[in-house]
């Protein structure tokens, strides 16, 4: 497996799931969101799916954590110390190195999300959903294909291809054009050296 192939990205894991942890514990969805963002960034680099996934369980707890109170859950300390188990178990798998136990947990945490609270099921179905297309249009920012992104996560590459294209390439400065005068001031200067 992937996952197994490099020791320091398996501690570089295990070290996001146990700082997954605290955060929820603290409810702290800045932490979720920079955590997911660094998640992201091994689920690029691999294209391992259960990176992907993982990544996909960081930010959605991010929203979660933030819509909390909106969700109408009641019992959110219950949820806390069923995720937080589920992601001690998916540590533990990943210490013996046993990456299908490490995977079943990662959907048993998924699991837990989607049934957090009858009232909510509907919206935190479509908060895993976005978080899905969101953590898609930033693999797909590390330069991996639009088709092997949407394969990799489980959306439609339409679903990605109208997220994309809602102007985030114009949040990237290297993105912008320039004025005509500008470039032909630059095409001028290029041809005089």
């Amino acid at each position: 497996m992937v996952i197994l192939d490099d020791k320091k990205e398996l501690e570089h894991v295990i070290y996001v799931l146990k700082e997954t942890k605290r955060a929820l514990q603290e409810s702290n969805a800045f932490e979720l969101q920079r955590l997911s963002d660094l998640t992201i960034h091994s689920a690029s680099i691999h294209q391992h799916t259960d990176f992907i996934l993982m990544a996909v369980i960081i930010y959605s707890l991010n929203k979660i954590v933030i819509k909390k109170n909106r969700t109408g859950v009641k019992e959110w300390n219950n949820f806390v110390n069923r995720v937080n188990d589920e992601l001690d178990k998916s540590i533990s798998e990943l210490k013996n190195e046993n990456i299908g136990e490490f995977a079943r947990h990662l959907e048993h945490t998924k699991a837990l999300l989607i049934d957090l609270s009858p009232n909510a099921k509907q919206d935190i179905e479509e908060v895993i959903r976005k978080a899905s297309v969101n953590k898609a249009s930033r693999i797909f920012e590390h330069g991996i294909s639009l088709s092997k992104t949407a394969r990799l996560l489980g959306i439609t590459q339409w679903e990605l291809a109208e997220y994309i294209g809602q102007g985030r390439a114009f949040d990237n400065p290297l993105n912008q054009t320039i004025g005509v005068k500008e470039r032909a001031s630059n095409a001028l200067s290029f041809f005089s050296t």
